[in-house]
């Protein structure tokens, strides 16, 4: 199916070097990981697919999968272009002419121009707010303020102001926040009887 997925697109599979090469994959923040392999089409990474083993540190029942297309590289493939910029997005346009500049801002604020210090207030508040939805059942909000955690935290350590150590802590936070979001979920689900999959 995912070998007919790329003849789809054009990409014949005979033609080419096309490797399935194990890459589990994690999430320590958020209590997530699974088994998985990346697909190599001659050499550059196009896809990964990961069954889900846990979320939230609670067993997925059944195994989910995931599978990623990365459709920046796919496009890169099949317009034979050496970078993602020189993507065509239309006659005049390129990717990059869309997409640069908001990659070189986000990349300035992330490694150079975020405040720290604001930054470990934010997560504080974050994680606060995120303590005080669960306490009171609300799912969805919940899981919202994890994610600003999670986002905090990566923000944080991509500036390198975590030392090693509480680098762990900070994980065991966010992660210990997700399971308790998880878990609420799940119980959630259980007394609707999971009315999805009836």
């Amino acid at each position: 199916l995912y070998l007919d997925s790329l003849r789809t697109l054009g990409i014949r599979p005979e033609d080419h070097d096309i490797r399935f090469v194990e890459d589990n994959w994690e999430s320590p923040t958020l209590g997530a990981w699974g088994v998985g392999w990346e697909v190599w089409l001659d050499g550059m990474e196009i896809t990964q697919f990961t069954y889900f083993q846990q979320c939230g540190g609670i067993d997925c029942r059944p195994v989910s999968i995931e599978i990623t297309y990365g459709l920046e590289r796919l496009a890169m493939y099949l317009q034979e272009v050496d970078g993602m910029t020189k993507i065509s997005w239309s006659d005049r346009v390129s990717y990059g002419d869309i997409h640069l500049q908001g990659e070189i801002e986000q990349c300035t604020y992330n490694f150079q121009a975020s405040d720290p210090e604001l930054l470990f207030s934010l997560f504080g508040l974050y994680e606060r707010e995120a303590k005080q939805v669960i306490e009171r059942g609300l799912v969805l909000p919940g899981l919202d303020y994890v994610l600003k955690c999670s986002h905090s935290f990566n923000l944080l350590d991509a500036r390198g102001v975590i030392s090693v150590t509480e680098r762990t802590r900070y994980i065991g936070r966010i992660r210990n926040l997700a399971r308790r979001v998880a878990q609420l979920y799940l119980e959630q689900r259980e007394t609707l009887n999971f009315p999805l999959l009836n």
